[in-house]
């Protein structure tokens, strides 16, 4: 059985694991240091509200990756200003799932991508983004790797499977 419970990614000042566990984030690992106070820690699960109290609280942007299995991956982006996107990776394993695509438009998720990145003060790949949330991995946390190197998060690296 694979992974089941999410990845968030964040600019934060102070300890993570406490800032998430007090926006309601639950089984919180040690957070893993990328550049520029950028932060990424694993959880088993969030509430519904989570992610916009944690950004609410730093004031900073999020990026919230929910893996169903290892096999999918539900993004969700939002920043201070209350401006959020959606995307899902790996598409075809989706499909398998019966979830249904259309929920999840390519060039709107495109778009907010590009959007919550410049708004997080980064340089985003464009070709890069569409190439992750268009592509297909045997472990969806693969593609969450790709997305955060696309975005442009300093420090981010892509897993190699």
């Amino acid at each position: 059985m694979g992974n089941s419970g999410g990845s968030l990614t964040t600019r934060a000042t102070g300890e993570l694991h406490q800032l998430m566990r007090a926006a309601g984030f639950r089984g919180i690992d040690e957070a893993e240091t990328l550049a520029e106070g950028w932060q990424v820690a694993d959880f088993a699960d969030a509430g519904q509200r989570s992610m916009a109290n944690l950004v609410r609280h730093t004031g900073t942007s999020a990026l919230m990756v929910s893996f169903h299995d290892s096999d999918v991956g539900f993004v969700e982006g939002l920043t201070p200003d209350g401006n959020s996107w959606e995307g899902l990776l790996n598409r075809e394993m989706a499909e398998s799932y019966e979830i249904p695509l259309e929920h999840f438009p390519l060039e709107p998720a495109v778009a907010g991508a590009l959007a919550w990145s410049a708004a997080a003060g980064l340089t985003p790949d464009e070709e890069a983004v569409r190439r992750t949330l268009t592509g297909s991995a045997l472990f969806v946390e693969e593609l969450s790797s790709a997305l955060l190197v696309a975005l442009g998060l300093p420090g981010a690296a892509q897993e190699i499977a």
